[in-house]
This record gives structure tokens, C-alpha cells and sequence, in this order.
């Protein structure tokens, strides 16, 4: 008997892990690059991550234009 048949679902199961792992590296990597930098003093002010915490003030002064 032969097993070496792969169906299509399974070809759609090994191109989704095979794009996963390259996706998974390349944002892994970026974050080490990152760390490595930033540990040296190499990061410049515009290669830093922009924060996507909220000040209570900008919301204050958004509220207060909106009324």
C-alpha cells in the first residue's frame, strides 16, 4: 500500500503553518533587534514604539472640544 497521498487539506494545513512560523520569526526577531539596540543605545528617537496608552488629559481636552 501506498500512504504518500496528500489531500488538499492537508496541503492548506502545511502552506498555513509554513506562512505562521515565518510570521511568528519575523515579529519575534523584530522585537530582539529592538532590545539589542535600545541595550546599546542605538535606538534613535524615531525607531521607538509608538504608545498606545491614552493620557487622561488628551481624552479630557477631546471631550471638551466635542461639547
Amino acid at each position: 500500500m501506498n500512504f504518500l497521498y496528500f489531500d488538499p487539506g492537508l496541503g492548506a494545513m502545511i502552506v498555513q503553518a509554513i506562512v505562521a512560523v515565518a510570521a511568528g520569526v519575523l515579529l519575534f526577531s523584530k522585537n530582539v533587534l529592538y532590545k539589542v539596540k535600545s541595550f546599546f543605545g542605538l535606538v534613535k528617537e524615531d525607531d521607538s514604539y509608538d504608545s498606545i496608552d491614552v493620557d487622561e488629559e488628551d481624552t479630557e481636552e477631546t471631550n471638551d472640544k466635542n461639547q
